[in-house]
């Protein structure tokens, strides 16, 4: 740590009252009104000694109470090791379909069969991890859009809720321009560049109030890249009295997912096994690279209020020895008049 000024050119001012002494003329003798003691001499004579040390010590303190002052003004600091911080080069949103198709467990994860959005999760998450720098934001939608997550560096807190989800959390239908016109809402608010939208669904768009059509439009004129990758569409094993039974599901609408990515300048994935989402995932890493970029912030921590809280006790305890000499001067002259 460092110990530094943030105005040192404040300390020229510490001169200051010594100019004012003796560049500026003296008061002159007799004006203004006085209070005549004919028993000054004897006072003076009486405090003599005292008064002298008394006076130097109050200067000692005035001088120190002014030093302190102006250190206060030039505001000391300390100043931490330097830390490194990243710089985001990605805000990036997640738009996860919940609607009821993806409970369908045409996946194999670990030798399991597993849903549709259990792999999601599982291979999103990975993705989410590996994001460090960026801003994520989490999409849920169903017959609705909700934003699950805002844009933060948290990427735990991303991973968590994304985990968390439930099939038919936002309905069983298929809002896909509702999603997409939500993501933007919230995209379009962070600097132009790099603003970029992961659509996964695994359906066609069959709810909400804006088409997918109208919502591709609205990124592209927010410069927002949107990369759709269609979940399903392969072969389906089903264990029957006969042996096992394979069967193929209703593809995703793939036409439409190729023109939102077409329109808004991102890529269309199709992801019909693990192996194959797994590569999306990577393919958008090297199509959506983090930047390795960082700023230097330096811990601060202001001083001055120490210099200022001790300039101001001994301004008060200045301010109290006035007081006592004057109640002393008083006591004495009354004494006096009481003598006489």
């Amino acid at each position: 740590m460092t110990l530094t000024l943030e105005w040192p050119w404040v300390l020229a001012a510490l001169p200051l009252p010594l100019a004012v002494r003796y560049l500026l003329p003296a008061a002159k003798a007799g004006v203004g009104r006085a209070l005549r003691l004919p028993f000054y001499r004897d006072l003076a004579s009486l405090e003599a000694g005292a008064s002298a040390s008394r006076g130097r010590l109050r200067r000692i303190i005035a001088w120190l109470a002014w030093t302190l002052l102006v250190l206060a003004a030039a505001r000391p600091q300390w100043l931490g090791a330097p830390v490194n911080l990243p710089v985001s080069g990605r805000d990036l949103m997640l738009a996860v379909d919940l609607s009821g198709s993806m409970a369908e467990e045409d996946y194999v994860l670990d030798g399991h069969p597993v849903s549709r959005l259990d792999l999601v999760k599982q291979v999103a998450g990975e993705f989410i991890r590996r994001r460090k720098g960026d801003r994520l934001g989490l999409i849920l939608f169903g017959s609705r859009a909700y934003l699950q997550t805002p844009l933060t560096y948290d990427r735990a807190t991303v991973r968590a809720m994304l985990d968390d989800t439930v099939i038919g959390l936002a309905g069983r239908e298929t809002a896909i321009g509702d999603a997409m016109a939500l993501a933007v809402k919230h995209l379009r608010r962070q600097p132009r560049k790099n603003r970029v939208l992961i659509l996964l669904t695994d359906g066609t768009n069959t709810a909400g109030s804006i088409s997918p059509e109208a919502a591709a439009r609205l990124a592209a004129e927010a410069k927002v890249r949107i990369y759709t990758i269609g979940i399903g569409g392969g072969q389906v094993g089903v264990q029957t009295p006969f042996g096992m039974l394979l069967h193929q599901p209703s593809d995703t609408n793939s036409t439409a997912l190729k023109a939102i990515a077409r329109e808004t300048g991102g890529r269309f994935f199709q992801a019909t096994d693990t192996q194959e989402l797994e590569n999306v995932y990577r393919e958008l890493d090297r199509l959506e690279p983090t930047i390795d970029e960082s700023r230097t912030y330096r811990p601060m921590r202001a001083l001055y209020e120490w210099p200022a809280g001790a300039a101001f006790l001994l301004t008060v305890w200045l301010a109290a020895a006035r007081l006592s000499r004057r109640a002393r001067l008083a006591s004495l002259q009354e004494g006096r008049r009481h003598a006489a």
